[in-house]
């Protein structure tokens, strides 16, 4: 019988933490022995020595190509160890970076998943009596309705709206100023779309009852940070969670990192190209092993494409303290080669929101017969001017950048009505190839 444990928040030391990650590392790899995937990978590893660094580095690292290599209709009996029978619901990867995957998931991951969730709101200082407007996609995604619950299990009001092809975003603005949560929930991204709405509305959304803005599912820049907080008049927290875990980490009011449930989560960061750990401080792929909410899909040692650094301490001295922390940098997908000059995805996007005549953007890479275009089409504020807004564009692209680009204007909410029908938005898109 699956021991299902009761996971006190936060713990109360980090040796405790020591003792249930050395628990947590041997139920993992014996739950994933139990997999047709697995046969034959861990038959080296000593379950004895895990909580040793050198044999723990024996688990080979698992990417989400090796997964979409096996053929939909079969992963369930080649990946997964839970009996179907079992299966209380399905959670789709994002699929930001990829075909999207479907984890299917006990009665128990969920239950435990949810802690996950539970403690985001916690950790950000949410309260019973609070009201949350929750705008991330809701469904097979998992994110928007986990919130949703976990926060209606702690006696946190939530206005289920989805993204904004659930609730058109003018809908949503509506919402904010008529019922007046004083928590906003979703991806950063939309959250700047819908400031944008908010002024073509004439409604003053900095004023507004909202004081707390969560977010998650993408890094978020000092630029994008900065400009959310001005535009909404709120506190951001930013968040981390991941469709094969669940949420793993939070910022506390200091805003100097996530802290990472190492409770839950094994936590790793390597060298993309060695696999060896990087130095504390520096920037590495995040890997990790859930422990506990495993009875259907056995992870172990995940990549998960994202690019962090690690802490062990922060600025806090509170609960919060017991666990270390992540400073969330990229994805690993995040980069366009143009002209032999690499782009980053993350510098660019913060760049661009530091753009104040520029409300909203996206940038696609194609090719030519000659050398590769990269055009940046952008929305403008009501206040901007057209031609000087692209003349200076243009002349800081070159210089920071080292390349030219087309830059289009576009009509104000062309954009948000092609990023609503996303789960994830696509500001980057590369046509080459």
């Amino acid at each position: 019988m699956w021991e299902t444990p009761e996971l006190p928040f936060p713990v109360e030391s980090r040796a405790r933490i020591a003792e249930i990650s050395k628990q947590g590392r041997r139920r993992a790899i014996e739950q994933a022995k139990r997999s047709r995937f697995f046969a034959g990978k861990l038959d080296h590893i000593n379950l004895d020595h895990l909580h040793e660094p050198e044999e723990w580095a024996k688990v080979p690292i698992l990417t989400k190509d090796e997964l979409r290599a096996i053929p939909a209709e079969d992963f369930h009996d080649v990946f997964c160890v839970g009996p179907r029978n079992e299966v209380i619901e399905f959670w789709r990867s994002g699929g930001s970076t990829g075909q999207p995957l479907f984890y299917p998931r006990s009665f128990n991951d969920l239950r435990l998943a949810r802690e996950g969730f539970r403690r985001a709101w916690e950790a950000a200082g949410i309260k019973k009596g609070d009201l949350a407007h929750v705008s991330f996609p809701l469904g097979i995604h998992p994110v928007g309705q986990v919130y949703c619950r976990t926060a209606q299990q702690m006696g946190v009001g939530v206005n289920w709206c989805g993204a904004g092809n659930s609730t058109p975003s003018e809908v949503q603005v509506d919402l904010i100023r008529t019922l007046k949560p004083t928590v906003f929930c979703g991806m950063a991204s939309y959250g700047l779309q819908l400031a944008q709405v908010a002024e073509r509305m004439g409604f003053d959304l900095a004023n507004s009852s909202v004081k707390t803005f969560l977010t998650a599912a993408e890094p978020v820049s000092p630029g994008k940070r900065e400009r959310i907080e001005a535009l909404w008049g709120a506190e951001l927290y930013d968040q981390f969670g991941c469709t094969e875990g669940s949420f793993m980490a939070s910022e506390s009011s200091y805003h100097d990192g996530m802290h990472y449930w190492t409770d839950m989560f094994d936590l790793e960061v390597v060298d993309e190209n060695t696999g060896e750990p990087v130095a504390e401080g520096e920037n590495g792929i995040l890997v990790f092993t859930p422990f506990w909410n495993v009875e259907m899909t056995p992870f172990l040692r995940w990549e998960t494409g994202d690019y962090v650094s690690y802490i062990e301490r922060g600025a806090t001295d509170g609960p919060l303290s017991v666990y270390p922390m992540i400073r969330h940098a990229a994805r690993t997908s995040g980069f366009f080669k143009v002209r032999g000059v690499n782009i980053n995805h993350a510098d660019f996007e913060d760049f661009m929101l530091r753009q104040l005549a520029i409300n909203d953007f996206k940038v696609e890479v194609a090719e030519t017969e000659t050398l590769d275009s990269m055009t940046i089409s952008i929305e403008l504020g009501t206040d901007a001017f057209p031609e000087e807004t692209i003349d200076v564009l243009k002349k800081q692209v070159r210089q920071i950048f080292e390349v030219s680009a087309e830059v289009e204007m576009l009509i104000p909410g062309t954009l948000e009505q092609e990023f609503q029908l996303q789960v994830k938005q696509q500001r980057f898109i590369d046509k080459r190839g």
